[in-house]
């Protein structure tokens, strides 16, 4: 059954890029005032707040807001997918009438950045870090050089994720990366760790987002289209790569689809437009698998035959993404973003009659996922 009690009805993201002079917490204030804005409520309007890593009290004070209900669950870049389900939830259940879901992360220029230790003890201090396993380079490499090796999938198809969603990030002056490359410009950039090069890896950047959540029949009067929320689903699976049931396969982007489209009673041919967590050129291919856009081992034919380039049958990562747009180190706030932006009609890659966007987010290397479906259409 369709979610029909959600709305986001404010969209608002910060500057972007090198931002010294502004902490994370100063981040999370200007993006909450900039949704707010967006949406024509003010702070007083507002008893429900979110925030990953940091205290969603503390967020919540320095905004001199005094919630009924706050979430600060930490799941990676996918806590925001998360936090906009589980604000739906507050909603419905009458526990908040207006929803802030906050996100400020200083990456770049670590101004008040708050600490994000591995700790030794922890499983992957214990299990991973000992034999060199640091980082997402290190993390990733592995797992899809497997996957590479069962599918086919061929280094140049790799390279052809980031060399088409640059197309989409053509002109955009927001964007980190804001021109287009080919696929030979991107086996020709630095090599990072095999087979990741430098252009197959997100950047690194400042930058914080907001959205504003509140029931639908609040939102018809707003200053700004509602997006409706149709349906959501999360995930999580093992914390460490090693112990992934399978390298090879998003497992959880499976199981939060699969309970995101049945809540939202649709299928992938319903789908105008999707954004797939992209920090690294690899995860989009195996999101294309998981939500059963392709079947096993055909996402990089897909990407090179040009169905997800501006044009495609399957538009996708249409601000670029994380490999072309931005990347704060937690990216999903920026997919929303970008959503939520083609279904008002107002990116910078403006895509016609979009009426159903898919977001998929990931957290810490495929052991969290969570997806939102959104629409400019209220659920029936």
């Amino acid at each position: 059954m369709r979610r029909s009690l959600a709305v986001i009805i404010g969209a608002a993201e910060t500057d972007l890029g090198r931002l010294d002079d502004r902490s994370e917490l100063d981040l999370h204030v200007e993006a909450a005032l900039l949704a707010l804005a967006d949406a024509g409520l003010s702070l007083a309007d507002v008893d429900g707040v979110t925030s990953a890593v940091h205290n969603p009290v503390d967020v919540a004070h320095a905004l001199g807001v005094e919630p009924t209900w706050f979430d600060g669950t930490t799941v990676g870049g996918t806590s925001f997918l998360v936090h906009v389900r589980h604000a739906a939830d507050a909603i419905a259940a009458g526990h908040a009438n207006v929803v802030l879901v906050l996100h400020g992360e200083s990456r770049r220029s670590t101004i008040g950045r708050h600490p994000r230790p591995i700790p030794a003890d922890g499983m992957m201090g214990q299990f991973e870090l000992p034999y060199g396993v640091y980082g997402p380079p290190t993390m990733f490499t592995l797992p899809y050089m497997r996957y590479a090796h069962e599918t086919g999938t061929t280094v140049e198809q790799l390279a052809a994720v980031p060399a088409i969603q640059s197309e989409w990030a053509d002109g955009n002056p927001r964007a980190a990366r804001p021109t287009r490359v080919s696929v030979d410009d991107v086996l020709a950039s630095p090599p990072i760790a095999w087979p990741f090069t430098k252009l197959m890896c997100c950047m690194v950047s400042d930058g914080g987002g907001a959205l504003v959540v509140t029931a639908a029949d609040r939102a018809k009067d707003g200053r700004r289209p509602p997006v409706y929320l149709w349906g959501a689903g999360e995930a999580g699976q093992s914390p460490l790569v090693s112990q992934m049931p399978d390298l090879t396969r998003a497992e959880t982007f499976e199981r939060s689809s699969t309970a995101a489209f049945r809540e939202a009673d649709i299928a992938v041919s319903d789908i105008d437009h999707l954004m797939i967590y992209d920090a690294f050129a690899h995860v989009p291919l195996y999101g294309l698998e998981a939500l059963g856009v392709v079947g096993r081992g055909e996402a990089g034919a897909f990407i090179v035959d040009g169905n997800t380039r501006p044009g495609g049958r399957m538009p996708l990562n249409t601000n670029g993404g994380g490999l072309r747009y931005t990347h704060t180190g937690m990216y999903g706030m920026f997919a929303i973003q970008e959503s939520v932006r083609q279904l008002r009609g107002e990116a910078f890659a403006q895509l016609e009659d979009v009426e159903i966007s898919v977001v998929q987010g990931v957290g810490h290397f495929f052991s969290e996922a969570a997806t939102l479906v959104l629409s400019n259409q209220e659920p029936t």
